[in-house]
């Protein structure tokens, strides 16, 4: 999974403001977002949001469970003379070394989890990580995208240097998006290297997501809709949903 679709994400995502988007998660995150807070970006990619919420002033640790992704992440820092630790690590196996303000999972990271063990895994991995009072924002790609606009449809794109044939199935009894992806990338000799990646992502249900949350113990879970304030719709493409750990602890 992402491995060498590593090499090509960024071209992909051209059009995607992360600036816009990690203001918004600060905004989720409130007081956890301000600066000189300590976060954790999960599933980070090729780190686009680590990157834009450190511009925001957080000190931030990223993981992810592909090396190729991390790699990438790694060299655009270093390029931005950015230091940021990058983790190879499980979204169901979180464990980070001092407690986090924040823990954020941005783009579709937790679709990737097939199951409401794999989910309630990465919701108490999260919770562990957090300092009591500490905040999670996460988001999903909604199930109405993945079975009506992602799901039985087959995209394509024709560049300059990069084509790319983009075929979906959506699984309605499994409800599974099942992505495969073939990527033609033109060398410098005028010649194309060819490359699959398969990616397989769950549509989640914004209520079940909710309902893992307050088992894994987290406080003042909401849904939002977008990149908003509102609940999510039956139209709604992306929901992201945000919880804190409770500062009090019971015996």
């Amino acid at each position: 999974m992402y491995n060498q679709f590593a090499s090509v994400y960024d071209k992909l995502m051209q059009d995607v403001d992360y600036t816009a988007w990690a203001a918004y998660y600060a905004a989720l995150l409130g007081e956890n977002g301000k600066p000189g807070r300590r976060a954790l970006d999960c599933a980070c990619g090729t780190g686009n949001m680590t990157l834009a919420l450190r511009g925001l002033g957080l000190t931030m640790t990223a993981s992810d469970r592909s090396v190729e992704m991390l790699a990438a992440a790694y060299e655009k820092a270093r390029k931005l003379g950015v230091g940021i630790p990058w983790i190879n690590q499980d979204l169901r196996s979180i464990n980070t070394h001092r407690p986090m303000d924040a823990v954020v999972c941005c783009c579709d990271g937790v679709n990737h989890l097939m199951t409401d063990a794999q989910v309630l895994k990465f919701l108490e991995g999260a919770l562990g990580a957090l300092r009591p009072g500490g905040t999670l924002a996460f988001d999903i790609s909604s199930s109405y995208k993945l079975s009506e606009i992602l799901g039985n449809n087959t995209f394509g794109e024709d560049r300059d240097d990069l084509c790319y044939i983009w075929i979906n199935t959506f699984d309605q009894e499994r409800r599974i998006c099942q992505m495969d992806m073939t990527f033609f990338t033109k060398r410098a000799d005028g010649a194309y290297d060819c490359f699959r990646e398969t990616i397989i992502q769950k549509a989640h249900e914004a209520a079940d997501i909710c309902r893992l949350m307050d088992r894994a113990g987290f406080v003042g879970v909401h849904a939002y809709g977008g990149q908003t304030t509102d609940a999510p719709t039956a139209a709604s493409e992306r929901i992201h949903f945000v919880g804190r750990k409770s500062e009090y602890i019971y015996s």
